[in-house]
């Protein structure tokens, strides 16, 4: 797996610019999602990005909340690695909604024919549960309502 390593600041108050030359290299290869790793002092934070374009230049989402958790302000620099993201829907599956789509073939095929946006934003909102018998109750919840024909997002996580 290649590692591209650089060195910079914001460019907004929530992105970062990805020199051409490393994400173009990315992108002929096949990887427009990255895990990206940014070192600031003595701490670091790993997350999924997508390599957008945006005029003349690629950029990646750092949010405030990374940010944060850094102790980061505005001007600062910071050391970026950007990874190959290998992970089938750019994003870890949490164990417990994978357990339940594996249980459930008919769920697991509505999920996969989902748009890859799609599967990362059910994917990303089980994350945010941090309990783990929480997450397979609301994954519970999003396969019923997969196979009851739901596709909003917002209706998708309620208990029906």
């Amino acid at each position: 797996m290649k590692t591209h390593i650089f060195k910079t600041s914001l460019h907004s108050s929530h992105s970062v610019i990805v020199p051409t030359k490393i994400a173009q290299s990315l992108i002929e290869e096949g990887h427009k999602r990255v895990v990206v790793e940014i070192t600031f002092n003595t701490a670091s934070v790993q997350f999924h990005a997508a390599l957008q374009k945006w005029n003349s230049n690629y950029l990646i989402t750092f949010n405030k909340q990374n940010q944060k958790k850094l102790g980061m302000f505005p001007t600062d620099f910071f050391e970026v690695t950007l990874h190959e993201d290998t992970t089938k829907y750019g994003v870890e599956m949490p164990e417990e909604f994978d357990a339940v789509l594996q249980s459930d073939p008919e769920a697991f095929e509505i999920f996969e024919s989902l748009t890859d946006g799609k599967k990362r934003s059910l994917i990303y909102y089980i994350l945010k549960i941090k309990n783990s018998q929480s997450r397979i109750d609301k994954a519970l919840i999003i396969t019923e309502n997969l196979k009851r024909g739901i596709r909003d997002n917002k209706e998708l996580i309620k208990r029906m």
